[in-house]
């Protein structure tokens, strides 16, 4: 229109990183790990944790850490499919499960097939084993969930 000014585009440009915040860590990291012990973080065992950088920025603490690689993927899990696995972990038994989440057993045994297929195992204890980790407790429902036992 006439008498107004256009308003600036942001053309993209080829030079910029199509994830700049990747790029920035990734050049922090072999910056720190080329000042700190002249490795680059390639370098660096991937079994063990590693502090690449812990500075203070006006009054703030930053660490920089690199942690190794896990030894199977993370599952993703649906928030559902994690209320089952905590209620199995409680020791609650498919009907259990579908009376308080107000669904059917078959349901309850559907959620429990894919959350195996996704975790790889074939068993509710090789599930809590693999979702929870070895000696880790199994942790209190909402209390909104939790299951009443009757006397």
């Amino acid at each position: 229109m006439p008498g107004q000014a256009a308003s600036p585009r942001k053309v993209p440009s080829a030079i910029e990183p199509a994830h700049p915040i990747e790029d920035l860590v990734r050049e922090l990291a072999v910056q720190a790990a080329a000042e700190t012990n002249g490795h680059m973080p390639a370098d660096i065992d991937e079994n063990s944790e590693t502090i690449l950088l812990d500075i203070d920025v006006d009054g703030a603490r930053y660490l920089l850490v690199r942690l190794p690689k896990p030894d199977r993927p993370r599952v993703q899990l649906s928030p559902r499919e994690q209320e089952i696995v905590r209620m199995v972990a409680q020791g609650h038994s498919n009907k259990v499960i579908a009376d308080v989440l107000a669904i059917s057993s078959w349901t309850v045994c559907t959620h429990l097939r894919r959350i195996f297929a996704k975790a790889g195992v074939a068993s509710r204890a090789a599930m809590v084993a693999r979702l929870l980790g070895p000696g880790a407790p199994a942790p209190r429902a909402p209390a909104e969930t939790r299951v009443q036992r009757r006397a």
